[in-house]
């Protein structure tokens, strides 16, 4: 008896399951500095990562790429962002733009570069759901521009119809115990709160992303 038609079936089935698996797999890329990195932590510690088992626990399909760096900057992303556009993104968290500011870079260029990165992801996925993870200034100074840096993240969210984290660091931000010796970044317990925070915002848009079909 030849077997060999059977098991040619059941090998076709397993490989058209295996597509139709990853063809039902939505991308998030997240785009950020530092505090998305993980800063001194390991990647399996920083919020995207983090993202990525809640999104797994909730039945969610999707593949997390962390595409942040230490240090990053608006101009910096743009320059980044080109080799992650030959990939479909169906959801783009955005988190730049707190060390434009620490330079002193006016607000509106620091808006305007972020404007272009959230341009060249939708020119290549019209479809792409964006999250905007905002930041604060310290409020050492409550003049002008750190008003305005406060206010520019919600401005790009209504332009661009983006869901708004309306403050990443919620929660974290001053607390010694949720944070590194600099004083600055989160440590893993932060690091946990800012995946909260985030998770939030993206829980509804990652349940309707994935129903939509590719």
């Amino acid at each position: 008896m030849n077997y060999r038609p059977a098991l040619l079936v059941t090998t076709l089935s397993l490989v058209l399951a295996q597509l139709a698996s990853t063809a039902e797999m939505k991308t998030i890329l997240v785009f950020g500095d530092s505090l998305s990195d993980g800063f001194m932590l390991k990647r399996s510690e920083a919020y995207p990562a983090l993202l990525a088992k809640k999104l797994h626990a909730a039945g969610l399909n999707f593949q997390v790429t962390n595409a942040s760096a230490a240090g990053g900057t608006t101009e910096g992303g743009m320059e980044r962002l080109p080799p992650h556009l030959k990939r479909k993104i169906d959801i783009f968290i955005l988190e730049l733009g707190i060390n434009d500011a620490f330079r002193g870079l006016s607000v509106e260029q620091i808006q305007h570069n972020l404007q272009e990165i959230i341009d060249k992801v939708k020119a290549r996925n019209p479809n792409v759901r964006v999250v905007i993870a905002a930041m604060q200034l310290p409020n050492y100074a409550a003049d002008d521009y750190v008003s305005a840096f406060g206010k520019m993240f919600g401005d790009l969210a209504s332009r661009n119809n983006a869901a708004l984290v309306p403050y990443l660091l919620q929660g974290v931000a001053g607390d010694p115990s949720l944070n590194l010796p600099d004083g600055i970044h989160p440590n893993a317990a932060g690091q946990k709160i800012l995946a909260e925070n985030i998770w939030r915002v993206l829980e509804p848009i990652a349940r309707e992303v994935s129903r939509q079909s590719h």
